[in-house]
């Protein structure tokens, strides 16, 4: 089964275009679906503070600007 982690944080309107295309992509694949605040875990937010909205599919990670509708097709696509 496909992953999708999204790590976020409240207010990122980024993160939010994100979740739209990650909603999009469910008509086409089979994943489940997590998100992550940063804001909730000390080592997450020290990771992320500066890169959010990052994606993991199947444990491969995504940031700006490889971070897109596309990349995460793509990655799904793979599997």
């Amino acid at each position: 089964m496909n992953e999708i982690i999204l790590f976020s944080r409240s207010n990122c309107p980024l993160c939010e275009e994100v979740k739209v295309w990650i909603d999009l992509l469910a008509y086409d694949y089979s994943f489940e679906f997590r998100e992550k605040d940063i804001e909730e875990d000390d080592d997450l937010h020290e990771k992320y503070a500066l890169q959010i909205p990052v994606v993991h599919v199947n444990g491969e990670e995504l940031i700006f600007p490889q971070l897109s509708e596309n990349a995460v097709r793509e990655r799904l696509q793979k599997y």
